[in-house]
């Protein structure tokens, strides 16, 4: 994955912001819209790609595209880079390939103290029955 060719095909949208903020919401467009369009993406190899849409799945929209947001902040250029970095958290993170889990046994000890265990408390249950006579 090539940093700088991802955020050169990233476009920005700068929107007004909404909730409270008096004046200057009205005025500065300070929120900060990403979008990047993972399908038509040259930066990415096709199994990227394929992995990037696998667990990304609930965040791209129809045709393929991530959309995020932010207006955490009253400047435009602080939102526009806090934005971009968590664009490329997420996309690392989709990239992560995860390690194959290995099938293991469970030892004979563990298995022998579970067994053990259950008949200790099934003997502490019969003991509380009433005798018969």
């Amino acid at each position: 994955m090539e940093k700088d060719k991802i955020i050169s095909e990233l476009t920005f949208k700068a929107v007004r912001s909404s909730g409270a903020g008096g004046q200057n919401v009205n005025k500065v467009s300070s929120k900060v819209v990403l979008i990047f369009d993972l399908q038509n993406s040259n930066a990415l190899s096709e199994e990227e790609k394929d992995r990037c849409l696998k667990k990304l799945k609930s965040k791209l929209t129809l045709e393929g595209i991530l959309i995020l947001n932010c207006d955490e902040d009253r400047s435009q250029l602080k939102n526009k880079a806090i934005i971009t970095k968590r664009f490329l958290e997420i996309i690392e993170k989709a990239l992560i390939i995860p390690k194959e889990r290995k099938a293991t046994k469970i030892p004979k000890s563990v298995v022998a103290k579970r067994l053990k265990d259950k008949s200790i408390s099934a003997e502490i249950k019969q003991n509380r029955k009433k005798p018969e006579l």
